[in-house]
């Protein structure tokens, strides 16, 4: 069995430019009890590879997270597919706002312990006792109430770009950094405030809202679908947009515009600027906002130290980094001591708390 692509990133790239068809851009997940993920996960790539399906899918024993991009042609044998397994029949599929055809050129179908990483060991929660599911009609009435703490459950470089109104925007570098964070600042309201949260497309609230009810709290909701559920109903249904700015996808779109505001500053000048990029140096490779007259000043690099990298031959640049891992930087999003304008540490709860 070939359960591994064959193409190269660069090859696909070329495949699927010649193909000349629109890809789909698909996100959705799952909590549900899979007794061998293993055996799922190699029927899921044995199945989707022929679909020419490519993307990041994470499968664990409790449940599935997937990331994907798929021939439009297609689309219908995937749906088929997907409603031929029990626990995913009808499934939500949250369809891209801005659709690339690049947004994935791998299929990577992968086992892992859990499909969100929450660093969570407590055994005693049930992850399906989940808070109260809102759509986007009546998420713009809750968020209204005086009684609501809003609460943006992704971490700090993707709320950088873009964000509900009035949200706390956790300065977390990861979703297990939050939980606990968001429980010791707000223990003293478990009874008397309502607990808002949302995400990007719904499976970090989906976990932290039943952690959260686990934990003691009464009145807990999560936005149905995330970012790019709500941002289609309020197109559909002609609601209030109160989302501000981009929101942060992970693939290579890296963004999908939702407001024309511009809410983040390029990390080098400080200039309005929300387009996140990667050093072009493959030994730094950190994450941060870039604007167009820096990205060409510094051709792509986050610091002078990288460019003069880049001008080395390949062999040269691989030479350097044979033997020493990936920069401590890559792991800090945008926070590198280097950049003169990265998003400042602060108390995400004093906003919050100066209302009080």
């Amino acid at each position: 069995m070939q359960l591994y692509n064959t193409l190269s990133a660069k090859e696909r790239a070329t495949l699927i430019e010649q193909a000349g068809k629109e890809r789909l851009t698909i996100s959705f997940y799952k909590y549900a009890k899979i007794e061998n993920p293993e055996i799922f996960r190699n029927h899921l790539f044995l199945t989707w590879d022929k679909l020419d399906v490519l993307g990041r899918i994470y499968v664990a024993y409790e449940g599935i997270n997937a990331q994907l991009s798929v021939p439009a042609d297609n689309f219908n044998q995937f749906k088929y597919h997907l409603d031929t397994i029990s626990f995913l029949e009808n499934v939500r599929l949250n369809i891209a706002i801005e659709h690339d055809n690049f947004s994935f050129l791998k299929l990577k179908v992968k086992v892992r312990d859990k499909i969100v990483a929450d660093g969570l060991n407590d055994d005693t929660f049930d992850v399906t006792n989940r808070g109260i599911h809102v759509e986007a009609e009546q998420f713009n009435e809750l968020i209204d109430d005086p009684n609501v703490v809003l609460v943006d459950m992704r971490n700090h470089y993707e709320s950088e770009i873009g964000h509900f109104k009035n949200a706390v925007t956790p300065d977390v570098d990861t979703f297990r950094e939050s939980l606990d964070l968001i429980e010791a600042d707000l223990k003293e309201h478990k009874e008397d405030k309502k607990l808002v949260m949302y995400c990007t497309g719904g499976i970090r609230c989906e976990k932290a809202s039943a952690y959260y009810k686990h934990k003691g709290f009464k009145n807990v909701y999560q936005l149905e679908g995330g970012i790019i559920n709500y941002v289609r109903q309020v197109e559909a249904k002609g609601l209030e947009n109160k989302f501000i700015g981009k929101n942060f996808v992970f693939d290579e779109r890296r963004s999908e515009r939702i407001s024309e505001d511009v809410i983040a500053h390029c990390h080098q000048c400080g200039e309005p600027a929300d387009l996140h990029t990667n050093c072009a140096n493959e030994a730094c490779h950190l994450l941060f906002i870039q604007c167009d007259d820096c990205k060409e000043k510094m051709e792509n690099c986050c610091s002078s130290h990288c460019q003069e990298i880049i001008q080395l031959t390949f062999e040269e640049q691989k030479a350097l980094r044979k033997g020493q891992g990936n920069s401590n930087d890559i792991f800090k999003k945008g926070r590198a001591d280097h950049l003169p304008y990265k998003k400042d540490l602060r108390n995400i709860f004093d906003v919050f708390k100066k209302s009080e």
